[in-house]
């Protein structure tokens, strides 16, 4: 819950307000850019929201908040129902992001072959409860270490088997289902693991039938409106991602970036590839 006396001064005037513990992990000006805003480290309120799109997108974000740092003065009553998000057939965003991963995004699935949950956003029943309904969850799948958090207690809560890289595999030491070597491996009909050493050493992608990629913190789609990677936030080789990234533009196509961190995006696939061409090239004279 947010705090009211830890307000920061910064933030508009009127009803709604982030407090002083946000971390600025930008979770909430993704979800409602037109209210949040980055200023100095932390995300504040520079519009207060009216009604409609934006009014459900503060709701999100509040809900989202890894610190919980985001809530209104009068303690407004919450509507039900925001999360998981939809985003596109059976694609849906998970909020409820997870102090553990620096509000790392995570997201839940649901196709016929079994639903898949991919990162995990952090434990509650306000997010198990409409995923049981929607047939709960049976594999987890982990891009990296950074983005473990409470993966066994959604693995635990559903019967869920948990997949991640060998070489990231002593961040979820509960991992049944381990991914190991370089090469692309289609682990069930159209999901695909591609490995993406660099961020960290075990970092990987799940493709998704050519169409949805789980990108981790390996690539994402940047406020400037183009793909992105994190140069700053490389723990392992930029090189090693420079190359893993090509490795990535040469095998495969993609209409969707889903990333942990940074903003989702959906292109047109030659697009995507153009763009991801680009950013390679960016990359290598860095």
């Amino acid at each position: 819950m947010a705090r009211v006396l830890d307000r920061h001064p910064g933030n508009a005037d009127g009803d709604w307000y982030v407090d002083t513990r946000c971390i600025d992990c930008s979770t909430c000006r993704q979800l409602a850019p037109e209210v949040f805003e980055q200023v100095v480290d932390q995300s504040l309120v520079v519009a207060q929201p009216g009604s409609g799109a934006a009014l459900i997108g503060a709701w999100r974000a509040a809900l989202a908040c890894p610190t919980q740092s985001i809530g209104t003065v009068s303690r407004q009553h919450r509507p039900e129902g925001l999360f998981p998000q939809e985003l596109d057939d059976d694609v849906f965003l998970c909020g409820f992001n997870s102090e553990h991963s620096f509000g790392a995004n995570s997201y839940f699935v649901r196709r016929p072959e079994g639903n898949l949950l991919v990162d995990s956003p952090r434990w509650t029943h306000l997010l198990a409860d409409p995923i049981e309904a929607l047939g709960g969850i049976d594999d987890v799948f982990l891009t990296h270490s950074d983005d473990v958090a409470d993966a066994s207690k959604w693995a635990e809560h559903f019967g869920a088997r948990v997949w991640i890289h060998a070489d990231d595999h002593h961040a979820a030491p509960f991992a049944t289902q381990v991914v190991a070597g370089r090469e692309d491996t289609e682990i069930r009909p159209g999901l695909v693991v591609v490995p993406l050493p660099g961020h960290t050493k075990g970092s990987v992608a799940y493709l998704l039938e050519q169409r949805y990629l789980f990108s981790g913190d390996s690539l994402a789609w940047s406020p400037a409106g183009d793909l992105a990677a994190f140069r700053r936030s490389c723990w392992y080789s930029w090189g090693e991602q420079t190359a893993s990234l090509g490795r990535l533009a040469e095998r495969h196509r993609f209409s969707w970036v889903l990333p942990g961190h940074g903003e989702r995006h959906r292109g047109e696939a030659e697009d995507m590839h153009r763009r991801l061409v680009d950013l390679l090239s960016r990359m290598g004279r860095r």
